[in-house]
């Protein structure tokens, strides 16, 4: 099947305590943004790409691109109130059936092995997100204590998380709920079985300095 991706970037500076949206700032002399569309583009230059951003930031994106003789070609459209609406506006622009990844527009460091293995096993299941183990250890908060869990029953979720454009599509047809952390718990709510792959601990999603440190180390 062919390949899409909605690439989600609707994000501000404030944990970067910048004045810049996080998804331009530099990571080795490049918006973060660039980087992570090169990602999608290099496993697969056929690919779709649909760039999310909020209607105030399109024409600094453009010029970016510009400055940067960045020439990926792309779609851009607006987002919405909520991570869920720009999803939806996204998903506007997919029209042929395909496989669709939705993917954080600050998540440069995504694998070509990762983004096999989501695109493959969504074609073979209807979905596939990754996700990488719980390392740390962890506690639940009951009132006014905590209890260890075992961390073993428990992965982090990643992005891409891919699904036949059929899926993705009538599960954005639902009423947004608050309950909607990613968009698997969109399509879950159909009675969907979400289906998961191995990620790659690199694929961080760069929301601090810190994160923007590691980054650099990373390339």
């Amino acid at each position: 099947m062919r390949k899409a991706v909605i690439i989600v970037a609707g994000g501000s500076g404030s944990r970067m305590k910048s004045d810049i949206p996080k998804q331009f700032l530099l990571l080795k002399g490049e918006p973060i943004l660039m980087h992570t569309i090169r990602a999608f583009h290099n496993f697969d230059d056929e690919m779709k790409v649909v760039l999310v951003l909020p209607s105030t930031q399109v024409s600094y994106w453009k010029q970016l691109c510009i400055d940067h003789s960045f020439k990926i070609e792309h779609t851009i459209t607006e987002g919405g109130n909520t991570r869920f609406h720009s999803v939806q506006n996204g998903l506007k622009e997919v029209s042929e059936p395909c496989l669709v990844g939705v993917h954080d527009g600050v998540r440069p460091l995504v694998s070509s092995g990762t983004l096999e293995r989501c695109y493959a096993a969504a074609e073979i299941n209807g979905n596939a997100i990754p996700v990488t183990d719980a390392i740390e250890s962890i506690r639940e908060i009951q009132n006014s204590t905590s209890v260890a869990v075992d961390r073993s029953v428990y992965k982090m979720v990643q992005t891409p998380q891919v699904f036949t454009s059929e899926i993705l599509q009538e599960a954005y047809k639902q009423d947004f709920s608050e309950l909607f952390t990613d968009d698997a718990s969109v399509v879950e709510k159909l009675g969907k079985q979400i289906h998961l792959v191995d990620g790659n601990r690199e694929n961080i999603k760069v929301t601090t300095p810190m994160d923007l440190k590691i980054g650099e180390c990373l390339l």
